[in-house]
């Protein structure tokens, strides 16, 4: 072989293998625990080969932060199972924000079922005056701009979805603002199907993945309550793209679409999802942009759903993990994103990686 090219071809190779470059785990079958009963198959530190020495640290960075509830699947396999400060495997809290998600994935479910489209308008479907905005913006509003969180109402006058509560800030789809108005996707999923949001729920998603828990209405908000378990075959779906083992329970293309940026405002938002990766993102309650991922150290294909007090659902495809907190606050904030996620990611890390 010429030793020209001989050394070219180690350069080349010597370059490739400096890339950063996230390695992607191989495509596997992912484990689906039974729908009823407490089986559910684990695996270990050891068996995946991670660094079983950083494992205490975690722990002890879990406990030391609130939590209630942790628990990471690999391939769905239970890795690590820990409860907090009284807290154990039957007990429910509540999903707070990161229970948008369920309302997303069931705005999906029922287009698949040919209830709605989410390109139609808002009104079509609760009719005029669900607003108080002049009677052409209000027409503007879709339900995908309620999944996007641009919606155009104003944000600042607090959670309430009464229509005397709802005004015309700016036009639908011109700014990102977090607000309590994508709860309405819930009431035009009982207009379209004619059925109680819950029930809907349970028939179309609840009975078909073995998850538990209840809807609670406190105050403005509807809140889902359940066990981490179910928090975590939640999350199991979202990493199969909305199939439970072999069924489909939504739309693989309406899935892919929620956890890929929904607008231009604020690249790391999904449908009511939150995404990593992305080279800005928006805070709820604020208009500034931060030029940075989201949570910088974690991997870069991770979405999640985030709630008040640090509830989290973590998924990462490349690396075939769910990742569930439930607890109080991390930091003495009620923020669903702070920088307990990051602390959390660095601790991780050191031991998959």
């Amino acid at each position: 072989m010429n030793s020209t090219f001989l050394k070219i071809l180690i350069l080349s190779i010597l370059v490739s293998c400096s890339k950063s470059e996230p390695i992607i785990e191989p495509e596997t079958d992912i484990y689906f625990p039974p729908l009823t009963g407490n089986l559910w198959e684990k695996t270990s530190v050891e068996e995946l080969g991670w660094n079983q020495n950083q494992v205490q640290q975690l722990m002890n960075y879990l406990d030391e932060n609130n939590t209630k509830a942790f628990i990471l699947l690999h391939h769905g396999k239970i890795v690590f199972e820990n409860y907090f400060n009284g807290h154990t495997t039957d007990s429910p809290w509540y999903w707070a924000s990161a229970g948008k998600t369920l309302t997303s994935i069931m705005v999906g479910i029922a287009e698949e079922n040919g209830y709605l489209t989410i390109n139609t308008k808002v009104s079509d479907y609760l009719g005029d005056g669900w607003t108080t905005a002049p009677i052409a913006k209000e027409n503007l509003i879709t339900s995908k701009h309620l999944l996007s969180m641009t919606s155009g109402l104003d944000d600042s006058f607090g959670d309430n979805v009464a229509a005397d509560n709802l005004m015309y800030f700016t036009d639908a789809g011109t700014r990102w603002a977090y607000h309590n108005v994508y709860v309405k996707l819930q009431s035009i999923i009982e207009v379209a199907t004619q059925q109680s949001f819950a029930n809907f729920f349970n028939t179309h998603l609840k009975e078909k993945t073995g998850i538990t828990g209840t809807w609670v209405q406190t105050g403005d908000f509807s809140v889902y309550y359940s066990t981490a378990r179910s928090m975590a075959r939640f999350g199991l779906l979202a990493l199969n793209k909305g199939t439970w083992n072999t069924t489909p329970i939504a739309n693989e293309t309406y899935f892919n679409n929620s956890i890929s940026t929904s607008q231009t405002i604020n690249k790391s938002y999904g449908y009511l999802w939150w995404l990593n990766g992305k080279e800005s993102y928006h805070l709820p309650q604020t208009q500034l942009e931060f030029q940075e991922e989201l949570i910088p150290n974690a991997p870069s294909d991770l979405f999640c759903a985030l709630g008040k007090n640090d509830q989290k659902i973590y998924v990462v495809p490349s690396k075939n993990l769910v990742i569930i907190r439930m607890g109080e606050s991390a930091e003495d904030t009620n923020f669903a994103l702070s920088n307990f996620d990051n602390n959390l990611w660095e601790k991780i890390n050191l031991i998959i990686n």
